[in-house]
C-alpha cells in the first residue's frame, strides 16, 4: 500500500512540475516572435511558425552552444535558461501554431 501511495505522490508531483509550453512561450518568446510565432523577431530572424519540434529544438540548442544567426546574442541567455523539459514544451507549443 505504501508503494502505491508513493507512486501516486510521485506521479502527481511530476504532473504539477511539468513544463507549461504556452506559459513559457508567453514569458520567453512572445515579445519578439509575436502571437503564434508569426513575426520575425526584431525583423532579423526567420518566422518560426510552422517549424516542426525537431527544428525548433535544434535551433535553440544551437543558441545554447553559441551558434546561430544574427539573434544569437539575444537568444543565448534565453536558450540557456530552458531545461530540456521546458524546451520540449515550448517547441510543442510553437509547433501547434502551424
Amino acid at each position: 500500500m505504501k508503494k502505491i501511495l508513493l507512486a501516486l505522490i510521485v506521479a502527481s508531483t511530476s504532473a504539477l512540475l511539468a513544463a507549461d509550453g504556452a506559459a513559457l512561450y508567453q514569458t520567453k518568446c512572445f515579445s519578439c516572435h509575436g502571437v503564434k510565432a508569426s513575426k520575425s523577431a526584431l525583423n532579423k530572424s526567420q518566422i518560426i511558425a510552422g517549424w516542426d519540434t525537431a527544428k525548433i529544438i535544434a535551433s535553440v540548442n544551437g543558441y545554447k552552444n553559441g551558434e546561430g544567426g544574427p539573434m544569437k546574442a539575444v537568444m543565448k541567455p534565453i536558450a540557456t535558461g530552458l531545461s530540456t523539459d521546458d524546451l520540449n514544451a515550448v517547441a510543442a507549443t510553437i509547433f501547434s501554431f502551424k
